[in-house]
């Protein structure tokens, strides 16, 4: 597949960018269905702060491609512009003007007539926010404040019901903020937002897109795990994830469902050859009654999960895209864990050692939904059920 470097796309190519955008796919995703490169194809999105453009739409009085070319046909015949305007049901002042827009007889051309008639047709509309200064002092101030754009619009319907001019959605204020050409909303309140992104996501968008299901080749659905997994009544069955640090450093964590047992595996890369190695070395440590199945969510770190199969005999289930809570046993596990890792966090620098120290802490902590027994005596008392 021949990859462009060039920076322009066809009108039918920036129409699949944006459906495939819409769709919550991540620019690497988009590029390799275009041909392009994920640069290109962020500085698209992002000139549009994330947000898909209408479609263009010509007007049905315009002349069309098939008209213009007529018209220079009808010049290369020498035909008067009675002529040619007659031959196309047109006015005869009409074809005038076009002509003399493009260059006049002597230089006019179908192609180039038709992509400037389509450039000028642009009418960039005033935004509201810009003819209502009052409206955006109060959207500034309340943004100033940490309010979303959604407890904005809400409050501004409540206390404003009688004007419709003091009343906006919340969709045209992020698209105040995430557009900076409408010149409205300053940039710096961008920082206000709950998520600080820097352009507009769908529904559908996770920040793991492209890793998403289309590389994951040969992934099991979580829909498919044995359903005594999902009661947590027999033990074995566990759920895994990466927490990250600074320098981009990473530890992955593995908890099992029953009895809330957590293995920590210190990793010398995300990359998915030293995830798999990492989790298979710690699992290979376990009873086979304790391997049964692992969930995994859609990184590509778990790319290579038959390797981790094969070595280890468990199946791998992967979450649907954009369901954390499918695995929320270890979601919940990684927020306790974020009191040994804070936030930006070097991570490279724990051994393997210090983690199995405070794998072990955590584990012999006591939990309200275990009856305030500790993972380890219930993993502990499973194992010598099991035996």
């Amino acid at each position: 597949m021949t990859i462009r470097t060039r920076k322009t796309f066809t009108e039918e190519e920036l129409h699949r960018c944006w459906q495939l955008w819409r769709q919550g796919l991540g620019y690497s995703d988009i590029a390799r269905e275009i041909a392009s490169k994920p640069g290109t194809v962020f500085g698209v999105i992002r000139l549009n702060g994330g947000f898909s453009p209408p479609q263009r739409q010509r007007n049905q009085r315009h002349l069309t491609l098939q008209e213009r070319e007529e018209i220079s046909r009808g010049i290369a015949k020498g035909l008067t512009i009675r002529a040619i305007a007659l031959q196309l049901n047109r006015s005869p002042s009409t074809v005038s003007r076009e002509l003399s827009r493009h260059g006049g007889i002597n230089k006019y051309r179908a192609t180039k007539a038709d992509q400037t008639a389509w450039k000028n047709a642009v009418r960039p509309k005033s935004c509201k926010l810009a003819s209502n200064p009052d409206l955006c002092n109060i959207i500034t101030d309340k943004l100033q404040h940490k309010w979303s754009p959604q407890q904005i619009s809400g409050w501004l319907s409540n206390h404003w019901s009688d004007k419709k001019d003091m009343q906006i959605s919340h969709e045209t204020i992020y698209k105040s903020l995430y557009l900076q050409a409408r010149g409205v909303l300053k940039k710096e309140l961008m920082r206000q937002l709950r998520y600080g992104h820097k352009m507009r996501h769908t529904k559908l968008h996770s920040t793991r897109g492209d890793r998403g299901t289309i590389r994951i080749v040969n992934g099991l659905s979580i829909s498919q795990r044995p359903p005594e997994a999902a009661d947590r009544a027999v033990p074995g069955h566990w759920e895994g994830d990466l927490i990250s640090g600074s320098n981009n450093s990473h530890i992955a964590t593995i908890v099992e469902r029953k009895s809330r047992n957590t293995i920590l595996a210190q990793l010398d890369g995300k990359d998915t050859d030293s995830v798999v190695q990492a989790i298979t070395r710690e699992m290979m440590k376990l009873p086979l009654s304790l391997r049964k199945t692992l969930t995994w969510d859609r990184g590509m770190e778990m790319a290579k999960h038959a390797n981790f199969t094969i070595a280890t005999d468990m199946a791998v289930y992967f979450c649907d895209p954009q369901s954390p809570w499918q695995r929320g046993t270890n979601e919940n596990t990684n927020r306790l864990l974020r009191q040994y890792f804070p936030k930006k966090t070097p991570l490279d620098h724990f051994t393997q050692d210090d983690l199995d120290q405070v794998a072990l802490e955590l584990n012999e902590r006591p939990r309200k939904t275990l009856g305030y027994k500790t993972p380890s005596e219930v993993i502990s008392n499973t194992v010598a059920l099991t035996g």
